[in-house]
């Protein structure tokens, strides 16, 4: 803050700078006492991708450590004009002679982040992938495969990795085309090649019910309360032996949850909104009912509630 002269208060008063608005305003009596100041200063602003890093640069994009060049290199654009295009092709013809070692690299950074766009995932998950299919690149031995299913295995992987898994049929919902099985081949070998780089087993992170809950319940627009019971069946759902995947477990409370509610919701919507077979979700409901009275809060259903489901 500096001091100037307000013509309300008649004397020098701090006054207060409104950089967005280029405002000059009196602390004490709030009166403009100067619009739409311009800012003669240099333009600094950060191009880091996270907010804390300091890297105060004036121009250029983010730097990409994954590229050889950084992610840096110039590209020549085509000029409009009949001369203009002349000089484009001479210009194009000299720049696809110069081999690009990243130009793969680029378009498979470009499918993944577009996936990536499609799940909702944040930036980290999308990093991840990228260096886990930079990784099984640099060993120069998935030529020949399905490139679709190797990008989304490794998108698969990388959610595992920091905690925010997918199911492989939301994954194939994006993969360009790729099947479930082909995904799933493609994340065998991945694994298998990552496992051979580093010498040792790669780490995926442990799957649970609870990690999927609160996604599948917003799919079928449940209210806060049947949420929160959910999630609290699914973790005391692990106390006990049922073994089923934790999709087929987490779609069985789902269902179970919702026939305990006013608004129930059919077995056919449940499997929709979860990717887990209506048959699937019936076996896994048989195998939690014994365990019903200890899974469901008390809270959410009496036991005479509970003596109201429907037996398998």
């Amino acid at each position: 803050m500096s001091d100037a002269f307000c013509s309300d208060c008649k004397r020098e008063t701090e006054v207060v700078f409104d950089h967005s608005a280029g405002d000059t305003v009196c602390s004490e009596c709030g009166l403009v006492l100067e619009s739409h100041s311009i800012d003669e200063t240099s333009e600094w602003r950060t191009f880091a991708n996270e907010s804390g890093d300091n890297d105060p640069n004036r121009v250029g994009g983010p730097s990409n450590p994954l590229l050889t060049d950084g992610g840096l290199s110039t590209v020549i654009a085509k000029p409009n004009g009949s001369s203009g295009e002349f000089l484009s092709s001479s210009l194009g013809r000299w720049q696809n002679r110069g081999s690009n070692p990243d130009r793969g690299l680029i378009v498979a950074f470009k499918t993944i982040a577009t996936m990536s766009d499609r799940l909702g995932l944040v930036a980290t998950i999308k990093d991840r992938a990228n260096e886990i299919y930079k990784r099984v690149e640099d060993q120069k031995s998935s030529r020949g495969r399905n490139q679709d299913a190797l990008l989304a295995a490794c998108l698969y992987i990388a959610c595992r990795q920091e905690d925010k898994p997918r199911t492989v049929k939301e994954i194939c919902s994006v993969a360009n085309g790729a099947t479930k099985k082909e995904i799933g081949r493609a994340k065998e070998y991945i694994v298998k090649q990552l496992g051979l780089e580093k010498g040792q087993s790669v780490e995926m992170g442990t799957i649970h019910a609870g990690d999927f809950m609160r996604r599948f319940c917003s799919n079928l627009g449940m209210n806060n309360q049947a949420v929160k019971a959910a999630q609290e069946s699914v973790q005391k759902s692990e106390e006990f032996d049922i073994r089923r995947s934790p999709i087929s477990i987490a779609a069985a409370v789902i269902y179970i949850i919702t026939q305990l509610s006013d608004d129930k919701k059919p077995l056919k919507d449940i499997s929709l909104a979860t990717g887990v077979a209506e048959g699937t979700i019936r076996n896994s409901y048989k195998d939690l009912y014994p365990h019903v009275s200890k899974i469901i809060p008390n809270w959410y259903a009496k036991e005479e509630d509970l003596k109201n489901l429907c037996s398998p």
